[in-house]
């Protein structure tokens, strides 16, 4: 059945060339394959994450893709702020904010956008 196999999260994108040197060069992931102008597939983790030219892009206003990234959370964050991007704020139940960090119990979180509005997250402890 299906839980046998891995599963390749999608984000839609409007400008492949745009998507690409945020999720290659800010985001520090590698291409591991392309289809012309309308997928780029990268290496993240032992996964692969693919985008794709889509006029639907950016229209989900809900988290589509996190990285459980444990105790480095902090540190990405301030690596990723060095490259401007920008991190996102909400107030949510139980939930105190440090920074760009929100924390629930063990727990932590930050939320970010891609170029085309998705919504991205790193969680930790």
């Amino acid at each position: 059945m299906i839980k046998d196999y891995d599963a390749v999260p999608m984000i839609a994108v409007k400008d492949l060339g745009v998507a690409r040197r945020f999720y290659e060069q800010t985001l520090g992931l590698a291409v591991v394959r392309t289809e012309g102008d309308e997928v780029i597939e990268f290496k993240t983790g032992k996964s692969t994450l693919g985008i794709y030219r889509s006029q639907y892009s950016g229209t989900n206003k809900a988290t589509a893709l996190a990285w459980d990234v444990g105790k480095e959370l902090a540190s990405l964050v301030a690596e990723l702020r060095k490259k401007d991007v920008p991190f996102m704020h909400y107030d949510l139940p139980e939930t105190t904010r440090e920074g760009d960090l929100h924390i629930s119990g063990d727990r932590k979180m930050a939320w970010f956008r891609d170029p085309d509005g998705n919504i991205l997250a790193l969680l930790g402890r």
